[in-house]
């Protein structure tokens, strides 16, 4: 469901190339906040199965939105698993 300040959606886990790479879940554009923030940020208040915390969304050059999903929220889940995402955000 989308809404002005926010909506819940599913969203499959990539990984960033490279050591240390993060993890991230991409935000379908009818879910992604207007950009507020320097570099393409937007703080946002994101669930991922379950689990919730403060943080920041951003706009890639190219447009898409992404959520960085820490280890500490994400656990065993890794690149190509399916994660339920939900966002809050205040326009």
């Amino acid at each position: 469901m989308a809404t002005r300040h926010g909506g819940r959606f599913e969203s499959v886990l990539f990984k960033y190339p490279g050591k240390g790479g993060w993890h991230f879940a991409p935000v379908p554009e009818r879910f992604a906040p207007p950009v507020t923030h320097g570099w393409g940020r937007t703080p946002v208040t994101a669930t991922v199965n379950g689990t919730t915390w403060e943080t920041s969304v951003w706009r890639e050059k190219g447009g898409r939105t992404l959520l960085a999903v820490p280890a500490k929220i994400r656990g065993a889940l890794g690149a190509g698993d399916t994660v339920r995402v939900e966002l809050r955000f205040t326009l």
